[in-house]
């Protein structure tokens, strides 16, 4: 059995295509991971222009075009350009695609222009805009409010519709129509643009079908996580992520065009609307009052999807990425489980790559107009040809569909793999598969004053600086592992770990009524080789804020699409800090006690092999 929690020496790093042993990485800057940069797919909507199926690329006519709006109680400008095929004309009307860009982009970069190329050479009449607050167009950054955002997006619906007229004056009557006023049109983008899409046909049924790529579901999550099932308590501040992007905001140019006034906020948030900056606010104080907790948790579930999913009816297509410490696969099955309750069309795509990296070959990239030759492209090309070009013969593929960087190609499934295999956390460090072979014992950590764990360093780029693999320093960290597999063992989905913990030191304050006082822990899962390699899987933790130190409580990993290897053992740790997140307040040591009868449980949704 190889030391729990061993030190950065003896950690790698996963690569996400030959899971092999890799020397720490130098990370991409952080603008680059937020879809700034032109050339990296990280936020790629869709990949650029490419042959049709079957067809030579359409030739393409693009019109620059400007709408004025008021929505959010602001009157502004919405920048953004028309992709016009040959041969569309009111006699041969096409379906239109509505793209726009991702957090600090616009209609120009790399991606969200791409985007609309790519639709029209394959025959779509396509619109792709600069969102609110981002290139040319006007108004504040309100995180795709539905109110606002959405409402904006409606707006350029009506154009394709043909009943509005962009400032110019320039109307069209060559968009396919289900009804009068009604245009056949779907939408794809990537985070911020794939949000969007959710927050538009939230409040407006006449969009068609969906495809966002690796968004959120619910900012309190992605932002503030808390993997602990009783979300009402605040999470762990996600302090590199949620300032970057703040950061990005700011810098958004007020100039354009003419000093625009619809751009300015207030002195101390001068991009945002004033819900974003009390949250922000919030989150940095590192104090979580119960009255200000509760509004800011109210106001970001209102801009998220987890606040609106009831009123979407349009069949979404969901792509998420393995390798995304922002918005990681739990998100995205959220939404697609609660899409299906609400009997929408939907289904899901797990691929390798998200805003952490993991570009696989082969891949949806859009630096490589590869739609027909990926896998993904060619599930998105055959979505839009059954929603929007009514081909009933395109086949939209199997309701689940995942990576796997074990063997080429993808896994398919007809649902989420359920929890299947449960083991047991035993007092000597390890997991075993019968209660009756736990061990009785007790096992403490302390955390330190600064933090002592890493996965990852979102901002560690922006300033030029390699980012480490992921390391937990011995004495603040416990660790139970598995025996070595005697087979491959496949995991598919987000485990469960039940845990019980004691720690007096908390206990004392955990009811003083800021919830920054309760406990603050960190669960993940490694990998283990027979030499004793740990790998991080995807460099994903689950943070967890304990509702009750004085009572059991689950945890909920981040869901993972891994084969553990014969010979190689499945650990299960839990850490005192990560040093991308606030953490704890003050010293807190913490307790693990286990007994036959009373001890926590690690649940695994394995789709192939046998734990223990």
């Amino acid at each position: 059995m190889s030391p729990p929690c061993q030190d950065v020496g003896s950690l790698a790093v996963e690569d996400a295509v030959t899971r092999r042993r890799t020397v720490p990485r130098v990370r991409k800057p952080l603008a680059t991971a937020l879809g700034v940069a032109l050339s990296v797919p990280l936020l790629a909507a869709a990949p650029a222009a490419a042959a049709s199926q079957g067809a030579a690329p359409a030739q393409v006519t693009v019109t620059a075009l400007r709408f004025t709006v008021t929505v959010g109680g602001r009157t502004c400008a919405v920048d953004a350009d028309l992709y016009r095929p040959a041969g569309v004309d009111k006699a041969h009307p096409a379906p239109a695609v509505l793209t726009t860009n991702g957090f600090g982009g616009s209609k120009s970069d790399g991606t969200t222009d791409a985007t609309g190329r790519a639709f029209a050479t394959r025959g779509y009449v396509a619109l792709a805009y600069s969102g609110l607050g981002f290139g040319k167009s006007g108004c504040l950054i309100s995180l795709d409010d539905p109110g606002i955002d959405g409402r904006a997006a409606s707006r350029l619906v009506d154009f394709l519709a043909g009943t509005r007229a962009a400032d110019d004056g320039t109307r069209i009557d060559y968009v396919t129509k289900d009804h009068p006023g009604d245009p056949r049109v779907g939408m794809i983008g990537g985070s911020y643009g794939g949000a969007i899409q959710m927050a538009t046909a939230a409040v407006d049924h006449r969009v068609d079908a969906l495809v966002p790529l690796i968004t959120w579901n619910d900012l309190t999550y992605a932002l503030d996580p808390n993997n602990a099932a009783d979300r009402t308590v605040p999470g762990a501040f996600k302090w590199q992520w949620t300032n970057g992007f703040y950061l990005i905001g700011e810098s958004q140019p007020v100039t354009l065009p003419n000093l625009d006034p619809s751009r300015w906020g207030s002195l101390g948030c001068v991009h945002f609307v004033p819900g974003v900056c009390d949250t922000i606010g919030l989150l940095n104080s590192g104090s979580y009052p119960a009255a200000a907790t509760a509004a800011m948790q109210r106001y970001a579930r209102s801009v998220s999807p987890t606040g609106y999913l009831d009123r979407i009816k349009a069949p979404t297509l969901l792509v998420q990425g393995q390798t995304d410490t922002l918005f990681n696969l739990n998100e995205a099955t959220t939404t697609y489980n609660a899409l299906k309750d609400n009997g929408t069309t939907t289904k899901m795509i797990w691929q390798s790559w998200g805003h952490s990296g993991g570009q696989a070959p082969g891949e949806l990239n859009m630096t490589q107009g590869n739609l027909e030759t990926s896998y993904t492209g060619r599930r998105i090309l055959a979505w839009f040809d059954h929603y929007l070009r009514k081909q009933k013969n395109a086949d939209t593929g199997p309701a689940l569909a995942y990576y796997r960087d074990w063997q080429s190609g993808y896994g398919e499934a007809a649902k989420v793999p359920p929890l299947s295999q449960q083991v047991y956390l035993s007092g000597d460090g390890r997991l075993v598969g019968d209660r009756a072979k736990v061990a009785r014992g007790s096992r403490t950590y302390t955390n330190w004053l600064v933090p002592t764990s890493h996965s990852e360093s979102p901002l560690a780029g922006t300033i030029g600086l390699p980012d480490p693999a992921p390391y937990d320093t011995a004495g603040t960290c416990l660790g139970w592992d598995t025996d070595p597999l005697k087979a491959p063992v496949d995991v598919v989905g987000a485990a469960k770990a039940t845990l019980k913990v004691s720690s007096p030191a908390t206990e004392k304050v955990q009811n003083s009524g800021d919830a920054a006082d309760k406990l603050v822990l960190f669960a993940k899962l490694y990998d283990v080789a027979p030499d004793g390699t740990k790998t991080l899987v995807r460099r994903l933790i689950a943070p967890v804020r304990v509702p009750d130190v004085t009572k059991p409580f689950t945890v909920a990993l981040p869901g993972i699409a891994h084969r553990y290897e014969a010979g190689h053992r499945i650990e299960f740790v839990v850490a005192a800090s990560d040093d991308s997140y606030v953490g704890n307040k003050g010293i807190k040591p913490v307790t693990v006690v286990s007994a036959p009868g009373d001890t926590g449980t690690l649940q695994l949704p394995v789709v192939r092999g046998k734990v223990n």
